[in-house]
């Protein structure tokens, strides 16, 4: 698989939060604001492909093979080391993005998305390179995806919305369009490999 595929894969086809919905905690809870959303985006980006990396060479020379058993367990190790890390780097450098970002920040340590990419890298046997790309991509799609989400939800705010659809409802709706407009890419992406 090329660099460009997993790329092209990972931000558009199978965004992990519009195509494999992982992530929605994150997308649904700090997507109310564009800069709190990318402030979110970045974070997950840097765990994410750090995590990729860290992941994938702990599970090349220390868990294959007679330690994969182990797996699930040394990832969520790693990310949430990575996660406390990034934590403090915010909070010296951004304490208003910290407080923007409230527990959703620590709530990255159990996002989804950063696990998966972690996993399917293994899965689809990426090698080093790979598996950076996947989880840098993987990143880019996460925050593409949320500041879309935010865009429209800071356009929702000034509306007349019918009361019953106010809040999460509309939201849901939104999320699900976007959902559906995602997946129009992977028509291009089928005309792009032929």
């Amino acid at each position: 698989m090329t660099y460009v595929t997993i790329i092209l894969t990972n931000i558009l086809i199978s965004n992990f939060i519009l195509s494999r919905f992982l992530g929605i905690c994150p997308f649904l809870g700090v997507s109310k604001q564009v800069e709190t959303a990318l402030g979110m985006g970045l974070a997950v980006t840097f765990v994410t492909t750090v995590a990729s990396a860290a992941t994938y060479l702990i599970q090349r020379f220390i868990l294959y093979p007679n330690l994969e058993y182990l797996q699930t367990v040394t990832f969520i190790l790693v990310i949430a080391a990575l996660v406390q890390f990034v934590e403090m780097v915010i909070l010296k450098s951004s304490p208003t993005l910290y407080q923007a970002l409230g527990v959703y920040l620590p709530l990255i340590t159990t996002n989804c998305v950063i696990l998966g990419v972690a996993v399917i890298n293994v899965q689809e046997s990426y090698n080093f390179g790979e598996s950076v790309v996947s989880g840098l991509s993987a990143g880019i799609g996460f925050t593409l995806a949320i500041l879309l989400f935010a865009g429209i939800r800071e356009r929702l705010e000034l509306i007349d919305i019918p009361e019953s659809l106010e809040g999460f409802p509309i939201a849901l709706i939104s999320a699900g369009l976007m959902s559906i407009a995602f997946f129009g890419f992977q028509g291009l992406f089928d005309a792009f490999l032929s």
